[in-house]
């Protein structure tokens, strides 16, 4: 692909062949920042730099592999091949194993994800006796990451006021303590976390001088993507390495930095020109994914942000249609409208489901649209659930190969040592955590000592445990000589863990072994692409492989004929031609816990810009007003966010048109027709919103006060019309037509019926 250069417009080639010095890529929402990285990578080896003394950082295995297999194709695959290139974890833990000893690390270290990180720690809290619901494992992990991506170390951390102050406002003072003391059992068990990638690349560059110059030395070019996400970790060691030929090139957004809460830093992009005073500013901002109306919208939202490098995206694209704003009652009723919108477009255009995203703030608000899809028969996909290398059998596997590889692994031993159950309980783990915690030592040294393995336990108990040694050794041995495949294969079969699923037929069990199935086949298809390239296909570089895919490596299959369905932060760096955006409503977008501070409020209108920014040509807002929180119906206003577009962008009309479309509304009786005829005449007067003030709920009647043909408001059904009256008194029951739900018969005295007003 020698004519690389004229694929890019003016802009993307000037970022593409200005290879010397420092350079700050701001690249808009669809501007083809990808394509800009992979050929400037492809161009300075192309200029003559040798492909390993290339580092490219990227936050997600997956855009490394296409960035790497698009290189390949301009410069061949036996140069592409020696680059630096993947994630910021991948890259250091491949340093790391490098540079293992001087940090009396083993080579073969396991990488900690965050299930073996909590177990880990409600065993500290088991031994040290701290109450579990008071130390959540989990925010006890994200204090604990917070500390090491600010490079504070246990010592550190307890003479931090700020942070011992922190934990005792959230009755969890001893933080610091369990932070000590899960540093030294990952240490002990030859395992590092996440965060420890980094940290101890931080540490071996500032400990040893030596082995920093060596890699100074190497990385004569540094690229980074999606520099607005780097946090101070990250950014602290490119500055190091760039230091000697401050050849360093950053691409990223600022308007797109949505990561905080993960520690990353939006001031490393804001403040590049601090660092390196002469570099070059590249802006591409010319989109080419949405329609000119979604580009203005964008920039009409993000231009309130105080902290930002301006920049003016544009589009060439068609104009497009205006974002409509979708008004419901309530949350339910609002699940409707979205998938009544769904079949009103796919009636209109040949338009599949896979066209279709439906993106939320938070998790919580998928159910109520799984709910409204599944009454209309739309197939649909959840992204962010469980991956598969989190599913539990995938999770018992994984641990006897951890096993195999690093003995000392002390989570995925308590995971598998009774597993399939061979008689070692409860009471025999906590003997061993005893004699671990007396001698200072791991589990599997107790086990393979004569002299402390059989302290405390009878011939019964010894018999089980040393057959699990013995299991654990002799696969060990046959480690030695054999690739990931072939030894998973004699390890599933011999762990007995096929055998359990076997004996008890149920379709969760088959499913179970159709993913132990599906392993083997990640696992074979591992082995033969690195025999093909001459790479290293043991089981402790498959285990790295799975150890370092990250949240956003996981299963987006985007052709899968569905609705998508996730959260904002999941959707960052997809693209679908109609986006809704739901429940955009004040105290849920934005969060409320964001609007403290200034910055809390423009990261989150950067992320409704990032949810903007995903629709290729129509976006689509919609908000409830009345919500169940917390088991109370609450009423609620649009978000400020809908306010903040220009108005010029905005089709306001869109709900009240959305509700003439809605399903039941079929006139075979005079009482619908009635309804029908009088919710029309109400459309020829324009849709008022007003985004200031909260909804004001209707006023609530008793039974008596209903009639057939009265309007009225249900929590859940929403808006419908009475068709019939029945019984008497405290029996008295109405047969309503729904708008959305259908025709229901309800007992008034429990239905919590409001007339509309």
């Amino acid at each position: 692909m020698s004519n690389y250069l004229e694929q890019l417009n003016e802009a993307q080639k000037e970022a593409v062949t200005s290879i010397n010095g420092a350079s700050l890529v701001i690249a808009g929402a669809g501007s083809g920042k990808t394509r800009v990285l992979t050929y400037r990578i492809a161009h300075l080896l192309n200029s003559g730099v040798a492909p390993w003394n290339v580092l490219a950082l990227t936050f997600t295995n997956k855009a490394a592999h296409e960035m790497k297999e698009r290189i390949a194709r301009v410069v061949g695959e036996k140069t592409a091949q020696y680059l630096w290139m993947g994630t910021f974890h991948s890259i250091f833990a491949r340093i790391l194993r490098r540079e293992a000893e001087v940090l009396k690390f083993p080579s073969n270290f396991t990488i900690y994800d965050n299930a073996d990180s909590k177990s880990l720690i409600k065993s500290i809290l088991k031994e040290i006796k701290l109450d579990e619901k008071t130390y959540k494992p989990g925010a006890v992990l994200s204090r604990i990451s917070a500390a090491k991506n600010d490079l504070i170390l246990p010592s550190a951390y307890a003479n931090d006021q700020n942070r011992l102050v922190s934990d005792k406002a959230a009755r969890m003072p001893f933080v610091h303590d369990i932070y000590y003391r899960y540093m030294k059992a990952c240490f002990k068990a030859g395992a590092m976390d996440f965060d420890d990638l980094l940290l101890n690349t931080n540490l071996l560059f500032r400990n040893h001088p030596d082995i920093l110059a060596k890699y100074r030395e190497q990385f004569q070019f540094i690229l980074v993507d999606e520099y607005q996400d780097t946090n101070f970790s990250q950014y602290l060691i490119i500055k190091k390495l760039a230091e000697l030929h401050h050849n360093v090139c950053v691409v990223g957004d600022d308007a797109q930095s949505i990561y905080s809460f993960r520690g990353a830093k939006i001031e490393n992009i804001l403040n590049f020109e601090r660092d390196y005073p002469n570099y070059q500013l590249f802006k591409l901002e010319q989109n080419y994914r949405s329609t000119q109306n979604i580009v203005n919208a964008a920039n009409s939202i993000i231009a309130k942000n105080k902290g930002q490098i301006r920049k003016t995206v544009f589009s060439e694209n068609y104009e497009g249609e205006k974002i409509k704003v979708l008004q419901a009652y309530s949350d339910s009723e609002e699940g409707y409208i979205v998938a009544n919108d769904i079949n009103a477009i796919r009636r209109e255009y040949p338009d599949s489901f896979n066209d279709f995203a439906i993106l939320y703030r938070t998790n919580a608000q998928s159910r109520i649209f799984e709910e409204a899809l599944r009454r209309h028969t739309i197939p649909y996909k959840i992204y962010g659930g469980l991956s598969f290398y989190q599913r539990k059998e995938i999770k018992d596997v994984l641990a006897y190969f951890r096993m195999v590889i690093n003995p000392n692994d002390g989570e995925a031993l308590k995971r598998i040592i009774n597993y399939p159950a061979r008689g070692i309980g409860e009471t025999t783990i906590g003997k061993l955590e005893a004699l671990v915690s007396q001698h200072d030592t791991t589990i599997w040294n107790i086990l393979i000592n004569p002299a402390l393995a059989t302290v405390g336990f009878n011939s019964s108990t010894l018999k089980k445990l040393n057959s699990f040694t013995t299991l654990i050794s002799d696969f060990a041995r046959l480690s030695v000589n054999s690739d990931a495949y072939t030894l998973a294969v004699e390890i599933i079969a011999k762990s007995g863990i096929p055998k359990e699923f076997h004996q008890d037929k149920t379709p969760e069990n088959q499913s179970r072994l159709e993913n132990i199935d599906e392993l083997l086949n990640a696992i074979k298809d591992f082995t033969d692409k690195r025999t093909e390239s001459g790479g290293e296909s043991s089981m402790a570089h498959f285990l790295e492989d799975v150890s370092l895919l990250t949240d956003q490596d996981g299963d987006k299959d985007v052709n899968a004929d569905a609705v998508k369905l996730m959260t904002i932060h999941a959707a960052k760096g997809l693209e679908f031609k109609t986006v809704y955006i739901v429940g955009v409503e004040e105290n849920l977008f934005p969060s409320p816990m964001a609007l403290d501070s200034e910055q809390g409020t423009e990261e989150e209108r950067r992320l409704f810009y990032v949810a903007i920014t995903r629709a290729k040509e129509r976006a689509i807002l919609s908000y409830a007003k009345t919500r169940y929180r917390y088991g109370e119906m609450t009423f609620a206003k649009p978000s400020r966010f809908v306010s903040e577009i220009d108005r010029q962008y905005l089709d306001l009309s869109a709900a009240a048109t959305q509700m003439q479309k809605t399903d039941g509304f079929t006139s075979f009786s005079k009482e619908r027709k009635d309804f029908s005829d009088a919710f029309a005449k109400t459309q020829k007067a324009p849709v008022k919103f007003n985004f200031d003030e909260p909804a004001n709920p209707p006023k609530h009647f008793a039974g008596g006060d209903f009639r057939a043909g009265m309007k009225v408001i249900h929590d859940r059904f929403g808006e419908g019309v009475i068709l019939e009256i029945e019984g008497i008194g405290y029996d008295t029951k109405a047969t309503i037509q729904f708008k959305k739900a259908g025709t229901k018969r309800l007992l008034l005295k429990f239905a919590k019926l409001k007339i509309e007003r």
